[in-house]
């Protein structure tokens, strides 16, 4: 059963402008919190916050958005610039809803639109909470295998439920048993969208000049991003290198950091209550007054 027909009160619609659609979920009042999901084979909005949108949704107009190129959104990424592309989707997504500026919460590939989203139009993100985001290179190494995997998943023989089962439980969460094979399937079933197949959001840069701008510690704006921003790390994420959150602890100007430990890549999920609470309470700071929930 979706996350859609299980959280009372939840409504959702399709917000077009220009060539994209974005589908978008909307449940309770107030501020409004912008959640954006990662970037796994399957995603989307729903499925990635299952477990937070009603207890942020008591305090915030919660906005769950799948992202350009995901879920029942329009398809397709700028392959020379695609967290400029999806920043560039999500910030017109609140335009159409006339929504001037909100919290942006971002999970890995969605944490990197979220940045990108404070970088191009700072005055629009009142603040930030990063689980692993993406695009925070620590090392100029080679990727990590579970982002290898990822990368990978619609290359050689294609997709499979056997590579998919073995990324979210072996790389995408420390306990993998903790996932059911119901969500693994569900997740499957949408990667397999022909437009999804047919050309991946998510794949290699393209070139040296699109991995530079997929980069954000070469984004010499990085330092000037005040948006005060909470980071949250799985202490053994497989995906993106938990050395990443000191990283931008020592560059933005406004961040603070909570490392989890026996915790992967997907925070929000495998830590909710702590990731609930300790969300709302950061939020809840920022939040300009006469706008709370």
């Amino acid at each position: 059963m979706s996350t859609e027909n299980t959280i009372p009160g939840l409504q959702s619609r399709t917000v077009r402008f220009g060539k994209r659609h974005i589908h978008v979920s909307e449940l309770g009042s107030g501020y409004p919190l912008l959640m954006l999901h990662g970037g796994g084979p399957g995603a989307s909005g729903l499925s990635n916050y299952s477990r937070n949108i009603e207890a942020l949704a008591r305090h915030y107009r919660v906005l769950v958005a799948d992202m350009q190129g995901y879920g029942q959104s329009s398809k397709g990424v700028n392959r020379q610039d695609p967290f400029g592309d999806l920043a560039e989707a999500m910030l017109g997504l609140l335009d159409e809803l006339g929504i001037e500026s909100a919290h942006v919460i971002g999970n890995s590939l969605g944490g990197a639109c979220a940045l990108r989203m404070a970088l191009d139009q700072p005055k629009r993100v009142s603040a930030m909470v990063l689980m692993g985001p993406g695009g925070i290179n620590t090392t100029r190494a080679l990727p990590t295998k579970g982002l290898k995997l990822l990368l990978n998943y619609y290359t050689g023989a294609g997709p499979s439920l056997e590579k998919l089962r073995s990324f979210i439980r072996e790389y995408l969460v420390y306990d993998g048993s903790q996932v059911s094979e119901a969500v693994i399937k569900e997740r499957y079933q949408a990667s397999l969208d022909p437009e999804v197949v047919a050309a991946p959001p998510l794949r290699r840069p393209q070139n040296l000049a699109a991995g530079i701008r997929m980069d954000f510690t070469r984004d010499s704006r990085l330092a000037d991003c005040k948006a005060p921003t909470l980071v949250l790390w799985g202490c053994e994420d497989k995906v993106n290198r938990p050395s990443g959150g000191p990283t931008l602890q020592r560059i933005l100007p406004n961040c603070d950091l909570y490392q989890f430990s026996k915790t992967g890549h997907w925070v929000q999920w495998e830590r909710a209550e702590e990731f609930n609470a300790v969300a709302l309470s950061f939020l809840a700071r920022h939040t300009p007054t006469g706008a709370r929930g």
